[in-house]
């Protein structure tokens, strides 16, 4: 099995024993981590389509075209990687869309929660429809159809109108690694999805246990776990929040974070600062997690079976934070007020709700009986033999 990404993920994919090709250097990475614009609703978007999309795009089909061995390859990979989408139609490789989270798949009747476009199920779908047109034909396209389809023009391929409108997805088959609990399945979602459950993988098979964690967990009762995000850089009014809402509750927190400058120098007592934890070894001893909605980190809370906090900031932290909360697990505010006061407020909401408690163990009981992994090998598997068994002559 050989991972196609970036070079910031080197070490621990071949940690994992897996073979790694580079698609992006550390640097690229780094500067888009710096660049602020990547936690706002539309400046994130346009990094993600210059730098995930477009700039990845011809050599991801470079690569593919190169490892390829027919009959015996087959690709799993994000909606985002255009090269792959591209890689299927011409050199005939099967390809299983991955979707991490439920916030790529688009519906008319019950859409995803996007941010800034006003999608509702409350709405006709008819409306939903205009919108999403709207959005295609004036923002999404004009990003993307310049370049991609110079490319798709090159290889002699027709150029495509509404990437995100159904192309970008695989017509074979699309693994939706989430569980139909979480975001339930809607008529109108292609007919090759399929979906598995969350993976819930986060290093803990090859990151030790820190001695510093365990005595700060042992040392009082459950803290607050407060993280931004493992790639957020501009977090220091999110802590500067959460310090607050610690104090006015009396509760002890963990912040956790890989920039120990997002925070103030000294900490008051009961509040600890940490780098890089496998949330798998913390969640579970917390009251309660403060997070920014990415689809990992939901997934980590739901297993733990404890109550979250979310702001959402950009990408599909808005629709992860919505489907917490309709499954009464979590609370949520936008950044514009995600301070002290509110925060302490709805924190303490959360923890006094015999509801919400009941909802998140309901929830994490459902994890627990759940086995994604296998279920998707098995998706790859079926791509790859459908293929094969196409290619046997009659």
């Amino acid at each position: 099995m050989t991972v196609v990404t970036n070079g910031h993920f080197g070490p621990l994919v071949r940690r994992a024993g897996l073979d790694f090709v580079e698609l992006g250097t550390e640097d690229e990475y780094q500067f888009v981590l710096n660049d602020p614009q990547l936690w706002e609703p539309t400046g994130g978007f346009k990094l993600v389509v210059k730098w995930a999309i477009l700039k990845g795009m011809r050599p991801t089909y470079e690569i593919l075209q190169t490892l390829n061995e027919p009959g015996e390859t087959v690709v799993a990979a994000q909606a985002s990687a255009f090269g792959a989408r591209i890689a299927h139609e011409t050199l005939g490789i099967p390809l299983v869309t991955v979707n991490l989270q439920p916030a790529l798949m688009r519906s008319v009747h019950e859409p995803p929660a996007l941010g800034p476009l006003p999608l509702s199920s409350s709405l006709p779908a008819a409306w939903n429809r205009l919108l999403y047109w709207l959005a295609d034909t004036r923002i999404i396209d004009p990003l993307l159809a310049p370049e991609a389809n110079a490319f798709r023009a090159e290889l002699g391929l027709p150029p495509v109108r509404r990437f995100l409108a159904g192309w970008w997805q695989s017509p074979e088959r699309i693994l939706g690694l989430f569980p139909g609990w979480f975001a339930p399945p809607q008529r109108d979602w292609p007919s090759q999805t399929t979906l598995t459950g969350f993976p819930l993988y986060d290093e803990s098979d090859v990151e030790p246990p820190s001695p510093e964690v365990e005595a700060f967990l042992a040392g009082g009762p459950p803290p607050i776990v407060f993280t931004p995000g493992s790639a957020m850089r501009h977090g220091r009014a999110f802590f500067e929040a959460a310090i607050d809402a610690s104090l006015r509750l009396g509760r002890r927190a963990m912040l956790l974070s890989r920039f120990r400058d997002q925070l103030p120098a000294t900490l008051p007592e009961g509040i600890g600062w940490f780098g890089f934890v496998p949330f798998s070894r913390v969640f579970p001893r917390a009251a309660a997690i403060v997070h920014h909605g990415g689809i990992g980190t939901t997934a980590q809370g739901l297993a733990a079976g404890v109550p979250q906090f979310i702001m959402p900031m950009a990408h599909d932290q808005f629709d992860n934070a919505a489907r917490l909360v309709r499954l009464q697990v979590a609370r949520s505010l936008p950044p514009r007020r995600f301070q002290g006061a509110p925060l302490a407020r709805g924190l303490a909401e959360l923890l006094n709700s015999p509801v919400v408690a009941d909802q998140c163990r309901r929830h994490a009981q459902l994890l627990r009986n759940a086995d994604p992994l296998e279920a998707s090998c098995q998706v790859l598997e079926r791509a790859l033999e459908g293929r094969q068994r196409r290619a046997v002559p009659s």
